[in-house]
């Protein structure tokens, strides 16, 4: 038997033997990497039916091929190492490699072999991501009789059609899940979750008694335009607007930060990340500057960032639920306000603010201007949402956080099937490429014999190749 080292994702070097009828070969003597040809976007014709690929897969279409036959794309740039299959004539771009098909090979196997070889491991470029022919030729692997190819492939097959069954099904069940995040927070915002707890507590305070206590609080916002009310609200909830719910709010500072430096600490962008706050890549400011103490943040800070080329990210919030070690502040792009000092509150407006009804109304508020979402402090001000008593707002939220922790353990759950789907896959190929997933038939044509004629297909190319450049060139003389 031939045995092979396998070089697996994990970097790490395997030995295995192979079947009787197997070799160990190269890449390169077997496929031919053929460069893609350049052809931008205002070249081509969008009504053809010729699939264009780039290294990331289809990127367009046109009316002529230069492959005329099925064929394997390979990212060279970009998306390095991706493996593509066209089933039929197709344009590769300067960005990719082409491989042609061969009588001598299954293409599909070709295919499947290529995918789990981890090709953008190969990358060595430090700008774009790139594969290098010569390092994709050197690279090592098991070469079965052809006859076996088809089976494998067949074999393949089969397992990726139940597999794919499967994810198919968890991916629409992932797809719903935010869809019941958002079902929680509609029934919270217009009552429902609490029906029954406000039939049992009808004598707390209502809504409006703690807006007219919020009011009494010395704050500097100032006051808002007054937004009618979208829909009616349950008795003892009214509408609030931002605010005043805080008692002062403003940008931050503007002075150049950098990672590398010491000094003040500023939250930015990527600090708000899935409304948290994150302290993973702070960048500072100068210890030398002399910034504002009344601009560091504090519990109970409401970040929202302001400006963005992202519509999505527009609007994105997180609260300060807790104090920092030492002063931290926040850059201009983004927006504080300090809310009042009540936490059922902050929790109320932190689970809320991810509601579709604020989100709409943000993007809805959201000016662009050269290709950046804008949003500023007068809009915000008067942002309005339902309000409901203090104790009921408790209730809510507990019962939001509950559904939202069955959601949570949901969508984990799909997560991890997800995944184990994949590494089902990734061990039929492992599978297929050590000769353990379909039986070996003595009678087929051993590998080495099939390398030959693959060589010497390789070589009748290359001279058809020459001979059609020689023809070309001396064509090009005749009529100069």
């Amino acid at each position: 038997m031939n045995t092979f080292l396998e070089n697996t994702e994990e970097s790490q070097s395997e030995l295995y033997e192979l079947p009787d009828g197997w070799i160990v070969t190269s890449i390169g003597e077997i496929l031919e990497l053929n460069y893609g040809k350049g052809l931008p976007k205002r070249s081509r014709v969008d009504t053809g039916d010729i699939p264009v690929y780039g290294s990331n897969g289809i990127v367009g279409h046109h009316n002529l091929p230069i492959v005329n036959s099925p064929g394997l794309i390979i990212g060279r740039k970009g998306t390095a190492g991706s493996v593509h299959i066209s089933k039929e004539p197709f344009y590769p771009i300067d960005t990719t490699y082409f491989i042609e098909e061969s009588k001598n090979l299954s293409l599909l196997f070709s295919y499947y072999l290529l995918h789990s070889l981890n090709l953008n491991s190969l990358d060595k470029s430090t700008a774009i991501p790139g594969l290098n022919r010569n390092d994709a030729y050197s690279v090592k692997i098991p070469l079965p009789p052809l006859p076996e190819q088809h089976r494998i492939v067949e074999k393949i097959e089969e397992e990726f059609t139940r597999l794919d069954a499967g994810v198919s099904a968890l991916k629409k069940a992932k797809a719903l899940i935010p869809k019941y995040r958002q079902s929680v927070l509609k029934a919270a915002m217009c009552g429902d979750l609490t029906e029954e707890w406000r039939a049992e507590h009808p004598d707390i305070e209502s809504a409006e008694v703690l807006v007219e206590k919020i009011k009494t609080q010395d704050r500097k916002t100032s006051e808002p335009t007054y937004n009618s009310p979208d829909y009616s609200l349950p008795e003892g909830w009214t509408w609030i607007n931002l605010a005043n719910l805080a008692w002062d709010s403003g940008y931050g500072t503007s002075v150049k930060c950098d990672s590398s430096w010491e000094g003040h600490p500023i939250l930015r962008i990527p600090n708000i990340y899935k409304n948290k706050i994150s302290l993973d890549k702070l960048k500072y400011a100068p210890a030398s500057e002399n910034l504002d103490s009344s601009k560091a943040l504090e519990k109970g800070d409401l970040l929202i960032i302001r400006t963005n080329g992202s519509k999505d990210l527009i609007g994105r919030s997180a609260i300060v639920m807790s104090n920092f070690d030492s002063p931290h502040y926040f850059a201009s792009y983004l927006i504080r306000y300090r809310l009042i000092d009540n936490e059922i509150i902050w929790h109320w407006l932190g689970l809320i603010w991810n509601s579709n009804y604020i989100r709409n109304k943000i993007e809805k508020m959201a000016a662009t201007t050269a290709g950046q979402y804008n949003i500023n402090l007068k809009k915000l001000n008067g942002l309005s949402f339902p309000l409901p008593p203090l104790p009921e707002q408790h209730e809510i939220v507990c019962e939001i956080e509950r559904r939202f922790s069955v959601i949570d353990e949901m969508e984990k759950a799909v997560n991890d099937s997800l995944a184990k789907a994949e590494r089902l896959r990734q061990s039929v190929l492992k599978k297929a490429f050590e000769g353990r997933l379909v039986p070996q038939n003595p009678d087929d044509e051993p590998a080495s014999v099939l390398l030959e004629r693959i060589k010497a297909e390789k070589e009748q190319r290359a001279a058809e190749e020459k001979a059609r450049k020689k023809e070309l060139k001396e064509q090009k003389k005749r009529h100069s």
